[in-house]
């Protein structure tokens, strides 16, 4: 079967700088990992938590990562490393391909969850932050998939079509002899570009989704689970490269079934899941901005308050910073209860209108009564007084 357009594989996946080699295979892993961290740093920061996280818990993650993606593999196909024509030191060999993306995530988060306590943040908060920036890593790692010739479906006559070249068609029982139904047969599914293009399409769905409901505490990434299992799970229906079969199915739909099952039971009993999450130091905290730092508010607090009032205590003006006579034109609420003493006493002393004697001094003492028969009354000297004034008005 040899359709006349179709998707042309790559002749060859390996380029020599020197003596070091450079494996396609494993720059499609790279430019992943780049991305993810990029997407999840610039939602990290998003969420108000501290610049250069996501590169921290990424040392962690991404080794454990890589280890878990093989061990999958390598268990899931021991056949190949292990059984009576197998090479265990083959399992060694990643370049050539062979990561488990089940694998990769259940490790990846065993790291991840190490660099979270390291940092004193929360493992749910960070794992909504990544999610969709997986969905893109695994978008691009399947490319490499591409340069291998490996993981295609079944064989396709059409113009998507991706031709294999004969060294890369099925063998029998993985061996050097090639399997006789696909001897003649050069064009097959491209699965590579249907999970490439199904997890493009789990990003964007997770980030809108994300936008729209606010999806915390652990959601956004059991979306991006449940997602994804959707489409694995046909996806693997169209391979045919060697896999464990448990009831009629692919071990890995089993394990799609089974993720997706747990990822929408998650979202269910989390669905009024509220709350703050503890994204660490807020970025603007930790550059010394004291009105991002948790319980501090740059004004309108009581810290912001206190500060305000003791100037004007220090100026003899209110927290205005307005002249104390145009401060008396407002309301009775706003206006302090000293204020309305001084209001008190000033009307009671004639003679301090501005209200600036004390209370006790205000009012002039009474004069004595003449003492009846006493002829010299008139000399006694007369106790001090205070000439009366006219009242003060009161601005009626």
């Amino acid at each position: 079967m040899h359709p006349l357009a179709y998707i042309p594989s790559p002749s060859q996946g390996v380029w020599h700088l020197g003596p070091v080699p450079l494996r396609a295979y494993a720059i499609m892993i790279i430019l992943g990992i780049v991305v993810a961290v990029w997407l999840g740093e610039r939602r990290w920061a998003a969420k108000g938590g501290t610049p250069g996280v996501i590169v921290d818990v990424a040392v962690w993650a991404v080794p454990f990562g890589l280890v878990g993606g093989r061990l999958y593999h390598v268990l899931t196909d021991y056949q190949r490393y292990f059984g009576a024509d197998g090479d265990p030191v083959r399992a060694l060999e990643i370049w050539k391909g062979g990561l488990g993306i089940w694998g990769a995530v259940a490790l990846g988060a065993v790291g991840a969850i190490i660099g979270c306590r390291r940092r004193g943040i929360s493992a749910l908060a960070l794992a909504d932050a990544v999610a969709p920036g997986i969905a893109l890593a695994q978008a691009i790692g399947r490319w490499g998939n591409y340069w291998n010739q490996e993981l295609y479906g079944r064989p396709l006559d059409a113009f998507w079509a991706l031709k294999i070249d004969e060294n890369h068609r099925p063998m029998l029982d993985g061996g050097p002899a090639l399997d006789p139904k696909y001897a003649d047969v050069a064009t097959y599914h491209p699965t590579f570009l249907y999970e490439s293009l199904w997890c493009v399409g789990v990003a964007v769905l997770v980030i809108w989704a994300d936008r729209r409901y606010k999806l915390t505490h652990g959601r956004a990434f059991a979306l991006y689970v449940a997602a994804y299992t959707v489409g694995r799970g046909w996806i693997e229906a169209l391979r045919i490269d060697d896999a464990h079969h448990v009831l009629g199915l692919r071990l890995n739909d089993w394990t799609s079934i089974i993720l997706f099952a747990g990822a929408v039971a998650y979202l269910y009993l989390s669905r009024g899941r509220t709350g703050p999450e503890n994204v660490g130091v807020p970025a603007a905290a930790a550059s010394g901005d004291p009105g991002a730092v948790p319980g501090t508010v740059k004004s309108e607090t009581a810290s912001g308050a206190k500060d305000e009032t003791e100037g004007a205590e220090d100026d003899g003006k209110p927290a205005d910073g307005k002249p104390r006579a145009e401060t008396e034109d407002a309301t009775d609420a706003d206006e302090p209860e000293t204020l309305a003493e001084e209001s008190a006493s000033a009307e009671d002393d004639p003679e301090d209108p501005a209200g600036d004697v004390p209370a006790d001094a205000a009012k002039p003492e009474p004069e004595p009564e003449p003492v009846a028969g006493d002829d010299k009354g008139d000399d006694l000297p007369e106790p001090a007084r205070v000439d009366k004034a006219e009242p003060v008005s009161d601005g009626k």
